[in-house]
């Protein structure tokens, strides 16, 4: 799938699958490439990758067709371009609750390479030249811009953020949304699951893909495609390896009858 094929599923409705990627190893995109995903998520907020690594990682799942989908560490329109440069097809920007930061990131990502008086121009709705115009929105296409909603201000924003042009998705960060909603880490709780719902809906009312990125067991996915999703990060490779390796152990320990410590209650990583 290339960026603009997972643009258009996204916008339509349709189901897209990714998780997060953490390892830069470079057995890793083969192994990856036979998972049935549709993209992958790269995450520079909280992972330490270096610009060197993101640009590798995100040139070699885009040549095995799965768009590179990158999250800055701030929402910073110069970090967005920058993703772009070295491969990314597209942008997550973390922690939006205002619509200036959505207008601002959009400008980066759907009007590049335009910058300085131009861009200002631009945004303030002044003409542009038919030919720079169809090139500008040619190329938009190629890139996919989506917001992080994981907060309650940004709830409270949310109808006015979702009319920003060149938004393509909105994605819920679970783990700041439980904290802003007051109940962290309850994934379970009527709040969050409310919350969730009412993002999904607004987002695909808009005409823009709605996501999450989550960890929980294989019913709690399925539960948030239910409630209105349609873009799912599942999980990492760090965590879904930890999860199945922390399983086997324990079924070799108890199938050779060794003495182990129980790690069964020991949290599983989660970003």
């Amino acid at each position: 799938m290339n960026p603009t094929e997972l643009r258009d599923k996204i916008r339509l409705g349709e189901t897209v699958l990714g998780t997060l990627i953490i390892s830069p190893s470079p057995r890793w995109p083969q192994a990856v490439s036979a998972c049935g995903l549709d993209f992958v998520f790269i995450d520079t907020e909280h992972i330490a990758l270096d610009r060197h690594q993101l640009s590798w990682m995100c040139q070699a799942y885009s040549a095995l067709s799965l768009p590179p989908l990158v999250r800055i560490a701030s929402p910073d329109p110069h970090a967005a371009s920058m993703v772009l440069d070295g491969g990314a097809a597209g942008v997550i920007a973390p922690y939006i609750e205002q619509v200036e930061q959505a207008r601002t990131l959009s400008n980066a990502v759907k009007l590049r390479p335009i910058k300085g008086h131009k861009l200002e121009r631009m945004s303030a709705g002044l003409p542009v030249d038919p030919i720079l115009q169809d090139y500008l929105d040619a190329q938009a296409r190629q890139r996919l811009l989506v917001l992080n909603i994981e907060s309650v201000p940004a709830l409270e924003s949310l109808d006015q953020i979702l009319r920003v042009e060149g938004i393509d998705a909105v994605l819920v960060g679970p783990h700041d949304l439980t904290c802003s909603l007051e109940i962290p880490e309850q994934y379970d709780h009527p709040r969050f699951l409310d919350a969730c719902e009412f993002i999904f809906k607004k987002a695909r009312a808009a005409g823009v893909g709605a996501g999450i990125h989550f960890w929980g067991s294989v019913q709690q996915q399925a539960q948030m495609l239910a409630l209105g999703a349609n873009l799912l990060i599942y999980s990492s490779d760090l965590g879904i390896f930890q999860q199945n390796l922390q399983r086997d152990i324990e079924l070799l320990c108890q199938t050779a009858h060794l003495k182990r410590t129980d790690t069964s209650g020991k949290t599983v990583v989660t970003i």
